[in-house]
């Protein structure tokens, strides 16, 4: 459940969130039309896909975000670690080629950039950090340390 109210549309993150850094586009959802002047069309694209769906799981071995981007290939998509335990994920998927006898009907699919990035915690190996990507989903796998049991040393009480 949100904190944030449904004035802020359809964040699926939490703001209090530390570790959810997503770059929020305060103009998702308006409907730009194509007579609105001072918005330029590259705006618009890039708005349409800047929130890249990203889903973030911890198991006992390790942290596993999964992407949804659908129609990339691996080479327009980058992950990268940061100085600080940053995890960030980014790409960009091109306009279609117009041509001159074409005649657009509809185009709902989006194209522009989009970045996300996470803070990952103290216990995350950011040095062995793996990432696949198959049939449109990108799961980057970001392994953790072991949590170190206090060593017990039993002390002779003596006299």
């Amino acid at each position: 459940m949100s904190l944030i109210p449904s004035f802020f549309g359809n964040r699926r993150s939490n703001v209090f969130d530390p570790f959810s850094l997503d770059i929020w586009d305060p103009f998702e959802g308006f409907p730009f039309s194509s007579t609105v002047a001072n918005v330029p069309s590259s705006t618009r694209e890039t708005s349409a896909f800047a929130n890249a769906r990203i889903d973030w799981k911890e198991t006992p071995e390790a942290h596993v975000f999964k992407a949804d981007l659908p129609g990339l290939k691996k080479e327009e998509v980058r992950v990268e670690v940061e100085e600080g335990g940053v995890l960030q994920i980014s790409g960009e998927r091109s306009k279609e080629q117009e041509e001159k006898n074409d005649k657009w009907h509809r185009l709902e699919r989006s194209s522009g950039k989009f970045l996300r990035r996470f803070r990952l915690p103290e216990n995350a190996k950011t040095d062995q950090v793996k990432a696949s990507m198959e049939n449109g989903v990108l799961t980057v796998t970001v392994p953790k340390e072991e949590v170190k049991k206090p060593e017990v040393k039993a002390i002779e009480i003596s006299g």
